[in-house]
C-alpha cells in the first residue's frame, strides 16, 4: 500500500455488499479499490469480525466460497498494526460496541472515509467531519462524492 493514497475503512456490511452480494451501487467503490485509487485499511479486530461473519449459517457459504471471499478481502485491504498513528482524541461513541472498532480504526489510521450503512454509525459523521478527522458516508454516497475528490 502506498502511503500517499487516501485511506478508507469499510464496515463489515459494506464489505459483504461489495464482495458477496456484488451490489452494483458499490461498483465505483469496488473499481477504486481494485485500481488502487484508495487504500482500504483493516486491523486485527475488523479482520476477525469479517472472518466470523463469513461463518454465519444464514449466509450459507461453503468453505470454497468463504476462502474466495477471504482472498478477495485480503487482496483489497492492508492490515495495520493496532495502535494509533495520531494523538488520542475523545471520539464519538457508537451505541453498538461492535461498531466502535470501525470508528476507532478510521481515526487511528488517518482514513479519509468510513463507509457504512449503519444509521447509528452514519449519525456520528457530522461530529467526525466537523473535527476534521474523517467523513462517515454510505457506500452509495462515497461513489457519488468520494470518487470525485
Amino acid at each position: 500500500m502506498t502511503h500517499d493514497l487516501p485511506r478508507i475503512v469499510l464496515d463489515t456490511n459494506a464489505w459483504l455488499d461489495l464482495l458477496l452480494f456484488e451490489d452494483p451501487r458499490l461498483a465505483v467503490l469496488g473499481a477504486a479499490l481494485h485500481d488502487g485509487d484508495v487504500a482500504a485499511v483493516v486491523n486485527a479486530a475488523c479482520l476477525a469480525e469479517w472472518q466470523r461473519v463469513l461463518q454465519y449459517p444464514r449466509l450459507q457459504l461453503d468453505l470454497d466460497r468463504r476462502l474466495l471471499l477471504s482472498q478477495a478481502f485480503d487482496t483489497l485491504t492492508c492490515l495495520l498494526a493496532d495502535g494509533s498513528m495520531r494523538e488520542p482524541e475523545p471520539l464519538p461513541r457508537c451505541r453498538d460496541r461492535d461498531d466502535q472498532k470501525f470508528v476507532q480504526l478510521a481515526f487511528d489510521s488517518g482514513a479519509r472515509w468510513l463507509v457504512s450503512r449503519d444509521r447509528e454509525v452514519l449519525a456520528l459523521g457530522r461530529r467526525t467531519a466537523r473535527a476534521g478527522w474523517f467523513e462517515i458516508v454510505t457506500p452509495q454516497a462515497w461513489s457519488l462524492t468520494g470518487a470525485l475528490r
